[in-house]
């Protein structure tokens, strides 16, 4: 039993060992695969015997892959025998180069020249602009660019010619100075229409600031002190209107939102600064106020003082608090975006606010102020104040704007008309007599907007009212005309010394209307406008 054991064994090992060897020998030895690898300008091919990805290959044969390289096929594939993988090396690099900006040809009316005479306003000049592009290089070969960014770093400036009108307008008499702006230069009217004249000649005027004196003699104008920066200006002084010979001259004061004559106190001026900033509208407003009385030949301040401290100026404060004298210089009414009170000089701060309204559209990049308006004897202000909601819609996006008559003393406030619209700027008259009557007389005029809830941008009619709104009437324009627009300075008109006229802008040009006829007269014709001012 042993014995067979043993034998059998022996047998069993044997059969084993001989198909372990057939096995061995009918099993064929592994092929290894063939890879090619195309990369940096280079191909090689590689032997790999194990199934691997692209990716697994990559690595062994250690090629390091940048951002932006690309592999075909793509790294997850599989390998197999007679793969060709490539790697297309791929990175970017930034081109910038300047462009010019061709400078326009500009003809532009000049009142001071005779009609056809020319004269050479401004050398043209071309602007340049920096244009970025990105560009991907392909294994060492530029694709094609494409545009990233385009920055001016040069503004063109336009060739202007002067042209003297051609076209003669009806003369009209004018009672007291009227100074206005045109295409950034003063000038004054006298007399009649046909004696106006240019006070400056630099073309540079900034618009924050035109005061005339209450005698007509002095005009505070600001004028651009850097072209580069967004808001950038000086205070001047042109110290005698009726002396053409005379030239401005500089004030102290630089980067002024706001500057004004103070009634009753001569050679005396109030104004309130900014700090230039990115972004519009391109200032800061340090929300200041200063008074100063100046030598009113140099300019020299013989005293200043600060009513008002810096200030972060409330909600939208950035943009600026704006200020208004009272006709008889004793009081001082402020306008924020949201309310308008006066200024307390006792404290040197700002006395609660008289009339409150809702803030409009706080995700503006702009921010409204309204203006004021003193009656003659400055008990009232009249006022545009923000409405309440026609709708659903918030406080901040109400379309209505209504126009509103306060006393200073805060015993009462009331509206006087709604939906007015946003610029509809009240201005009470002067006061004035007529003959036969020992009461003086007075108006109101004010801007309505003919569509009332699409007022920021729609067309205007200029109306006149009797001080309490009543028996108000369009003067102007005629029906079917279009009408007074903001964007061509619509809030910018004013009264005559007696309170029988009224300048505006319209179209461009300055025009005058009498109140009592409605007999409007076109005054200028170069189509740049702004500013009138009038005093006795």
């Amino acid at each position: 039993m042993i014995r067979y054991t043993k034998q059998f064994s022996l047998w069993v090992a044997f059969v084993a060992l001989t198909y372990v060897i057939m096995g061995c020998a009918s099993t064929p030895p592994v092929q290894p695969m063939v890879v090619s690898l195309v990369v940096d300008g280079q191909e090689r091919a590689y032997p790999e015997t194990e199934p691997i990805t692209v990716d697994q290959f990559l690595r062994e044969a250690e090629v390091e892959l940048g951002q932006l390289d690309r592999v075909n096929p793509p790294p997850v594939t599989q390998i197999s025998d007679g793969m060709r993988i490539e790697v297309v090396r791929v990175r970017e690099q930034e081109e910038c180069e300047d462009s010019e900006i061709p400078y326009q040809e500009v003809t532009l009316l000049y009142e001071g020249l005779q009609p056809g005479e020319q004269r050479e306003g401004q050398a043209g000049r071309n602007g340049v602009v920096q244009i970025c592009y990105r560009v991907e290089i392909v294994n060492d070969q530029p694709s094609e660019r494409v545009e990233t960014t385009r920055t001016i770093t040069s503004n063109p400036q336009d060739h202007i010619v002067y042209v003297g009108p051609t076209t003669e307008l009806e003369p009209v008499p004018i009672n007291g100075t009227l100074a206005y702006i045109s295409n950034r230069n003063a000038w004054l009217i006298r007399g009649s229409s046909t004696t106006r004249r240019p006070l400056t000649s630099s073309s540079d005027l900034d618009q924050a600031v035109f005061s005339l004196s209450p005698d007509g003699r002095q005009l505070l104008i600001a004028r651009e002190r850097d072209a580069s920066i967004t808001f950038s200006n000086q205070l001047w002084l042109i110290t005698d209107t009726n002396n053409e010979a005379l030239q401005p001259v500089q004030l102290t004061p630089q980067d002024v939102l706001y500057a004004e004559w103070v009634p009753g106190r001569p050679n005396t001026i109030s104004y309130s600064r900014a700090e230039p900033r990115q972004g519009p509208p391109g200032w800061q407003s340090l929300n200041d106020l200063w008074l100063t009385r100046i030598d009113p030949f140099t300019g020299i301040e013989i005293d200043i003082e600060q009513i008002l401290q810096q200030d972060i100026g409330g909600l939208f404060g950035w943009w600026g608090t704006q200020y208004e004298w009272s006709p008889d210089g004793q009081r001082l009414a402020w306008v924020r975006a949201d309310s308008v009170g006066l200024v307390d000089f006792e404290s040197k701060t700002l006395s609660p606010p008289i009339l409150e309204y809702p803030l409009l559209n706080p995700l503006s990049d702009w921010s409204w102020r309204t203006t004021i308006s003193w009656s003659a004897d400055s008990s009232l202000i009249a006022t545009t104040i923000h409405g309440t909601p026609i709708g659903t819609e918030s406080p901040e996006t109400s379309p209505v704007f209504n126009i509103a008559i306060a006393s200073t003393d805060s015993t009462f406030s009331t509206n006087i008309l709604n939906s007015a619209g946003i610029w509809s700027a009240p201005r009470y008259s002067p006061e004035f007599t007529t003959p036969g009557s020992e009461f003086p007389k007075g108006y109101l005029a004010y801007l309505r907007a003919r569509e009332p809830y699409e007022s920021i941008n729609g067309d205007y009619d200029l109306i006149i009212a009797d001080r309490d709104g009543s028996n108000a009437r369009v003067i102007f324009p005629e029906e079917g005309s279009p009408g007074l627009t903001a964007q061509q300075f619509a809030q910018d008109f004013t009264w005559s010394p007696d309170g029988r006229q009224i300048a505006f802008i319209y179209q461009g040009n300055l025009w005058i209307v009498d109140v009592e006829t409605g007999v409007s007269h076109q005054i200028t014709q170069d189509n740049g406008a702004s500013k009138p001012v009038w005093m006795r």
